[in-house]
């Protein structure tokens, strides 16, 4: 399955420039008064924990090393910023959630800097929502939905570990997925299918990230 049919090769290929940069760790943000002032574009990554997130920052700019995909103490509970080299972009990692054993005041925490981060940020363009294709939107990405709703913040839905399950399940996951955001405001109504593995859906993420950085 792919969505190549959904972007221009123009799109495609200023995605492929936009990765072929340098690419850099930024900052961790712990608090609102550290957060760029530079008003760049900014593309969050969200998900649940171990959704495969950190992989696919990495596998998205071509640097296996960029994003941490151990839960390295420190910085687990920051907004990790990333941008490549002369453009105005911010990549924005932000801490996994719905992580049953993760201590009560780090899920406060994350909360409160998320739900800060979320309200009134001009500069952040769209949020990726990552959800495993082999089980589809849990509970905690709907309640991160309904907050993104709230917050009138743009978001879409990126099913990741595409190869873990067979095609059929695959679509019908992803028919689920179509038609539950079709109930959220916020959401933008196409749906990306990506594994960090094998690379599928990898291209027409770059492709939306340069789109959205020429917007």
């Amino acid at each position: 399955m792919t969505d190549a049919g959904l972007f221009s090769l123009e799109d495609l290929a200023a995605g492929e420039r936009l990765v072929a940069k340098p690419w850099h760790f930024v900052k961790g943000v712990v608090a609102l008064d550290g957060l760029p002032d530079d008003g760049w574009t900014e593309v969050a990554f969200a998900g649940r924990s171990n959704v495969g997130k950190s992989s696919l920052i990495n596998a998205t700019v071509r640097n296996g090393g960029l994003a941490r995909t151990s839960n390295t103490p420190g910085r687990t509970q920051e907004l990790n910023f990333f941008a490549p080299a002369e453009e105005p972009l911010y990549l924005v990692d932000m801490p996994g959630y719905g992580f049953a054993r993760a201590p009560k005041d780090k899920v406060a925490a994350w909360t409160k800097l998320v739900r800060a981060y979320l309200r009134g940020r001009p500069t952040l363009r769209r949020v990726f929502v990552l959800a495993d294709s082999r089980h589809g939107l849990k509970p905690p990405d709907r309640e991160i939905m309904s907050m993104l709703d709230t917050a009138a913040v743009p978001y879409q839905i990126v099913l990741t570990k595409a190869d873990k399950i067979s095609v059929p399940a695959l679509a019908a996951v992803r028919a689920a997925t179509e038609a539950a955001i079709s109930k959220h405001p916020a959401a933008f109504p196409i749906v990306l299918t990506t594994s960090s593995e094998k690379g599928s859906g990898i291209e027409e993420l770059r492709a939306t990230l340069a789109a959205l950085l020429r917007a």
